[in-house]
């Protein structure tokens, strides 16, 4: 029970109640207490891309995290909200609605390295407590600016306004570092457009190496709990490592690696890995660096 469930979750399920079903699922067929979590935060609002690790797979989270994302999402002009999102008050206004033109004049503005504020219903800490928290209790919250990269940023679509040659609402396709916050995004790109807008459509495409053609209904998840074969849903632990370059190890090298031990003398140019053993499981995760190689994360399958 060590690899990837890729859930496209559905708007309205929160990340922490996307584990539970698999944990709710699992434990229904029968396979006991299974170690769960899941590859990256994604809003209820939101839907699209979940990764969902089981078992050694977990320990992969952390890389999952910090991996880049794409997502698909709906700016509407005219109104911000305090959550910058559908949810929450109205807090600002504007009559102002761009053309399609003067949205892909400003779009090159945003595509890069850009510092970011993030909104104030988001789940940073301030002072230990989440900065959602302390806005729902009526707190000014003042978020720090963050370097974030925009790697690509394009117009899917769009939605003519009563002028013409103006558009109410607009589509964009993103493919951002981890950190960023797409609500955040969107508000900066209504405020270099004269005006204000929220976002009413969040879709992840992509997260790391996992995408849509990966992705399970929420539907198909609980056919596990029915007894649907597993093998029609999980996907091997190194589906999560496809990124990196695999590095053959012998039966010895895999026994010392295993033991904690540092190699000597492997040849390889330095960087990290992920080692797998004659039976091609994934042993560890590795770095090779001035000639030895040495485990950075063990799995024990």
């Amino acid at each position: 029970m060590h690899g990837w469930i890729i859930l496209d979750k559905p708007v309205g399920l929160g990340s922490t109640q996307a584990v539970a079903a698999v944990k709710r699922n699992l434990r229904e067929a029968g396979h006991g207490k299974v170690k769960v979590g899941h590859g990256g935060t994604l809003d209820p609002l939101a839907s699209g891309v979940l990764p969902i690790a089981l078992g050694e797979a977990t320990k992969l989270c952390g890389r999952m995290l910090d991996a880049s994302k794409a997502y698909d999402f709906t700016i509407s002009f005219g109104e911000e909200t305090a959550g910058l999102d559908a949810e929450g008050d109205v807090v600002a206004i504007s009559d102002v609605r761009p053309t399609l033109d003067q949205i892909m004049a400003v779009l090159p503005e945003f595509t890069g390295a850009i510092d970011q504020i993030p909104p104030a219903f988001s789940a940073i800490k301030i002072d230990g407590k989440r900065a959602y928290d302390r806005a729902r209790a009526g707190e000014t919250v003042e978020m720090k600016a963050r370097r974030v990269t925009i790697l690509s940023l394009c117009i899917a679509a769009s939605s003519a306004s009563r002028d013409a040659d103006t558009v109410g609402a607009v589509t964009l396709s993103a493919h951002v570092s981890k950190g960023t916050y797409i609500r955040s995004l969107a508000r900066d790109i209504a405020y270099a457009l004269g005006t204000v807008g929220h976002v009413t459509m969040l879709r992840r495409t992509q997260a790391g190496p996992f995408g849509f053609d990966q992705a399970i209904s929420l539907d198909k998840l609980n056919e596990i709990g029915k007894g649907a074969p597993l093998e029609d849903i999980i996907l091997p632990l190194e589906a999560g490592l496809v990124d990196i370059p695999a590095l053959d190890l012998s039966p010895d090298a895999a026994r010392a690696i295993r033991q904690g031990r540092v190699l000597a003398g492997v040849a390889t140019k330095d960087g990290l890995y992920w080692g797998r053993g004659p039976d091609l499981r994934p042993v560890a995760l590795v770095e090779h660096i001035g000639g030895e190689l040495r485990s950075v994360r063990g799995f024990n399958l």
